[in-house]
């Protein structure tokens, strides 16, 4: 299956839409029944934070969400425009060295929306506990939030 690539203005109401196309897109390369909810709310979540992220740093910068079957996998990619230009230089699927696991939650205060270290906050360890595998990474693109799920490859 191609890649789904779709952007949308950083407004909540357009997170609903990156939900149900993302649960489309599951079905259609083949993730099961009982894992679709699971992909709805963890984008949910990622495009959520994206869109906190650009309405405090940059609002006209749209959110950028791709989305792939393939090999056996249905993975998604949302990447927020707010920490572009912070490339740590860790390429864009490592996860960078020192970076706790996402449901270590908010550490010394920090906010969750502080792109100067580690993503931090609930709604990634929230996302940690429904994607099968999740990946966090700098790029000059902004910070990309990668999630996959196992599907039968079908579509």
């Amino acid at each position: 299956m191609a890649t789904v690539e779709m952007t949308f203005t950083p407004l909540p109401v357009h997170v609903r839409t990156a939900r149900l196309v993302a649960t489309a897109v599951a079905r259609r390369s083949g993730v099961g029944e009982a894992l679709l909810d699971e992909v709805r709310l963890a984008v949910g979540e990622a495009c959520s934070r994206a869109v906190e992220a650009h309405q405090a740093q940059c609002p006209q910068e749209p959110v950028r969400v791709e989305l792939t079957g393939a090999n056996g996998r249905f993975e998604v990619v949302v990447t927020d425009a707010a920490a572009a230009g912070q490339d740590d230089g860790t390429g864009p699927s490592a996860q960078p060295a020192g970076w706790p696991a996402p449901g270590n939650g908010v550490a010394n205060g920090t906010s969750p929306l502080d792109h100067s270290g580690p993503p931090q906050g609930l709604g990634l360890a929230v996302i940690a506990g429904l994607a099968d595998d999740v990946q966090f990474a700098r790029t000059p693109a902004g910070l990309s939030i990668k999630m996959s799920w196992p599907s039968d490859g079908t579509g």
